[in-house]
């Protein structure tokens, strides 16, 4: 835009009332605005519709006029706008906020106070105790009285009841393979399969009131015998197939109440082998029956009969005067030491027994009952009574493959010990609990009792302001209660069987004959 010399020298437009005129502004001021413009150089932009700026006022006049329209005629961008927005949203948040503790920290706090009763403690409003409650509808008002609101003191206050914590078993480091699931000691979360009688044969054998490898064998084979007599084939299966899957519920009850013996491992064998070769055409109530029948006939040859065939072997071995040593409580030495007995031989018997089981006590008992001469005595003076003694008669839990003897633990230190006397040591043990398993040692395979079995009542005192259940429960003690030892064969002399008597080398050919009958 070009302005002529007779557009700069027009006298200045007429000003309406209350406006100031500044007077005109130089002619080299102007062109040189002017050519700002041309040259497209210009400092502020501008909004539409207006020329351009004015020139500066002349010396002495106030520039006060000029200042708020230079600041409306700045143009804003939108993200100076988002910037200016977001400062004052966050600005009002600080305020709110200080706002908002300053209130909180204006209202007055509540005073605690004794209550007359010294029980504990109250809170007293700043408020007067007596406030003036208006009410909406009638407009009346009513003075009520706020009483004091009584707080239990600290000592006090229940605390809030903790999550139960598991009492972590103290494994010992040797041993630590052989610790499992804990006994079970109730039927609570049985399966629903599982059947009564075998609910009721498993607790017995957890708290020890059925124990002895042929008590257990035997209480386990009668048990199935109701659970086969109570059993219905489903629909769509047959009864070999089925009842295997069946008795398996049974099993897995038994083991979690206390692991299976090696006799009772056999004969659940010997069953399963017999169901499996059942033919499945065979009526249901044909199959039960045959199934029973057998059951009865194992019991009977295999525990029974090979017992007395024991016992009669093992009588000749007792003579006159002879005194005979045993350990812990067998069924088969009792029946041979009965036996001799009554075949009016005079002898005099030694038991040694030892904790936690003490199972010494019932032989004593009944042997003393039908009037045989006992000693009692416990397995920490078996150095001493041993030499007394002529003959040793043990029982056994199984008799392994290599002719090492598994039983009762201490039976292997009364073995040494008859063995370094010179002393025979014969062991009374049946088929039925031979295996053909190979052990070195009692370390590889045993079983763990709950240490809580070894005795402590909790209410002896050992020292000052401490009791057993204590120095138990210390994080450094471990309590081991291991149930069975190993004899090496060595140390024994001879093993009576239904098949004659032995060298502990024979067991695995005897264990070949009795599977394959």
């Amino acid at each position: 835009m070009f302005l002529s010399a007779a557009s700069i020298s027009r006298e200045p437009p007429k000003m309406s009332s209350g406006t100031q005129y500044l007077g005109n502004p130089s002619v080299d001021s102007l062109k040189g605005n002017l050519e700002k413009i041309d040259n497209g150089e210009v400092e502020k932009a501008q909004k539409p519709h207006q020329s351009s700026a004015p020139a500066a006022p002349a010396k002495g006049i106030k520039d006060s006029a000029n200042q708020p329209a230079d600041e409306k005629n700045e143009k804003i961008s939108g993200a100076e706008l988002k910037k200016r927005a977001k400062a004052e949203k966050s600005a009002k948040r600080a305020q709110a906020k200080e706002g908002q503790q300053k209130r909180l920290q204006d209202v007055p706090q509540p005073k605690e106070s004794k209550d007359q009763t010294g029980k504990g403690l109250t809170i007293q409003s700043p408020q007067s105790s007596a406030s003036t409650v208006q009410h909406k509808r009638s407009g009346s008002s009513s003075a009520t009285v706020q009483r004091p609101l009584q707080l239990r003191s600290a000592q006090h206050q229940p605390s809030a009841p903790g999550p139960e914590l598991k009492k972590e078993v103290k494994k010992v480091a040797m041993f630590s393979h052989l610790y499992g699931t804990p006994r079970r000691t109730t039927i609570a979360g049985a399966g629903k399969d599982v059947h009564p009688s075998v609910l009721a044969l498993g607790l017995q054998m957890s708290n020890y009131v059925v124990c002895g490898s042929n008590a257990r064998c035997v209480s386990t084979l009668l048990v199935f015998k109701r659970v086969i007599d109570a059993y219905t084939t489903p629909s769509g299966t047959s009864l070999p197939r089925h009842l295997t899957v069946h008795l398996s519920a049974q099993i897995d009850y038994l083991v979690s109440c206390r692991p299976l013996s090696v006799s009772m491992g056999n004969a659940i064998r010997w069953l399963k082998l017999l169901i499996s070769r059942i033919d499945p055409d065979t009526p249901e109530s044909k199959a039960k029956a045959e199934l029973c029948s057998a059951i009865d006939n194992f019991i009977r040859e295999r525990i029974t009969a090979a017992g007395q065939a024991i016992a009669s072997s093992a009588c000749s071995k007792i003579q006159n005067g002879d005194v005979i040593l045993t350990f812990a409580k067998s069924s088969g030495v009792e029946r041979t030491l009965l036996e001799a007995h009554r075949q009016g031989k005079s002898f005099r018997v030694i038991v040694v027994d030892s904790a936690p089981l003490h199972e010494g006590r019932n032989l004593a008992r009944s042997l003393v009952s039908l009037g045989l001469q006992v000693q009692y005595t416990l397995i920490h003076t078996v150095s001493h009574m041993v030499q007394d003694a002529t003959k040793v008669l043990l029982g056994a839990h199984a008799m392994m493959s290599n002719g090492r003897l598994y039983s009762r633990i201490g039976t292997a230190l009364v073995a040494m010990m008859a063995k370094e006397a010179d002393i025979p040591v014969i062991v009374l043990c049946e088929s039925v609990k031979f295996t053909d398993k190979v052990a070195l040692d009692s370390i590889a395979m045993n079983e763990i009792a709950p240490s809580e079995e070894l005795g402590y009542s909790g209410t002896e005192t050992h020292g000052v302001g401490s009791t057993e259940k204590e120095w138990h429960d210390a994080p450094n003690f471990q309590a081991l209660n291991l149930m069975y030892d190993l004899t090496p064969e060595e140390y024994i002399h001879m093993v009576i069987t239904e098949y004659g008597n032995l060298p502990p080398s024979s067991v695995p050919v005897v264990h070949r004959l009795s599977t394959n009958t």
